[in-house]
């Protein structure tokens, strides 16, 4: 896909959020994905779909150094359950494959809740196709999408 094509970028460019674009092959971990993108594992940034009911989404922006505490999440959103959709309801409601997803040019602009850490600090996010992800400002990205800045993950292990 032409830079000039992808969603995530247009959506990126829209905001008028300055960021650089890193295209790099196949990456099979997240300590590959930073040597790949020249960040520290911590500062790539995953984001989870979250089902709430039928559909109820939310993006979860998370440190990749980290993991969704569920028993936080749900209680930030006041909530008994939450759940992962599968891979394709993920793509149906998003516009984007699992592992490429990003709040930005989503073909729903559902909520976004940020972990504390993104903001503040330079981030990595997917831009909406593998190998393809930007570097931008942790606090753009919690402005452009009104993100909610909440403690709502744990170190991994």
């Amino acid at each position: 896909m032409d830079a000039d094509q992808n969603p995530a970028l247009l959506a990126l460019d829209a905001a008028g959020i300055a960021h650089a674009v890193t295209r790099h092959g196949p990456v099979g971990s997240l300590a590959e994905a930073a040597a790949a993108r020249g960040v520290q594992p911590g500062d790539i940034i995953k984001t989870l779909v979250v089902r709430r009911a039928d559909d109820d989404f939310l993006f979860v922006l998370v440190p990749g150094n980290r993991e969704i505490s569920w028993p936080k999440l749900r209680a930030l959103l006041g909530v008994n359950r939450i759940s992962m959709p599968d891979a394709a309801t993920a793509r149906e409601v998003t516009g984007y494959e699992r592992g490429t997803i990003t709040p930005f040019g989503s073909t729903r602009a559902w909520p976004v809740v940020a972990d504390q850490t993104v903001a503040g600090r330079t981030i990595s996010l997917g831009a909406g196709e593998h190998g393809l992800a930007v570097t931008v400002a942790g606090s753009d990205v919690v402005r452009a999408l009104d993100a909610r800045l909440a403690d709502v993950t744990d170190p991994l292990g």
